[in-house]
């Protein structure tokens, strides 16, 4: 009995109904125009992609959207295992020469570490 009385109460018009349908119509469109937005900045270089996110309000994107999953594609590259690394060139500590990959690479093997030791 409680149930039918809720029911009725809850009974939109059309008029209703049709302000919520087109509602949820903008959001979603709003939703991946945005979710786009963010996916195609990540795929800028790393200063556009920087300068796009300083704009976005908080932690928004990171709560509406998979960004981690959208992060780790977009930089992702195409390296496979076993390919050769690609050639860069570093300026050394005390800032008086430059290094290059190719260099070293023909003198010795050259382990590459990524990581924080801090």
């Amino acid at each position: 009995m409680r149930w039918d009385n809720l029911k009725l109460r809850l009974k939109l018009g059309p008029t209703a109904r049709k302000r919520m349908l087109i509602a949820a119509i903008v959001l979603v469109v709003v939703y991946l125009a945005c979710g786009s937005f963010i996916w195609w900045s990540m795929h800028q270089p790393p200063e556009t992609f920087g300068r796009v996110m300083a704009k976005m309000p908080g932690p928004v994107p990171f709560l509406l959207f998979p960004f981690e999953t959208l992060w780790t594609h977009a930089r992702a590259g195409n390296l496979q295992v076993g390919d050769a690394a690609p050639d860069f060139s570093l300026l050394k500590l005390d800032k008086t020469e430059r290094v290059q990959l190719s260099t070293l690479n023909k003198q010795q093997p050259v382990v590459l570490v990524f990581g924080s030791y801090t």
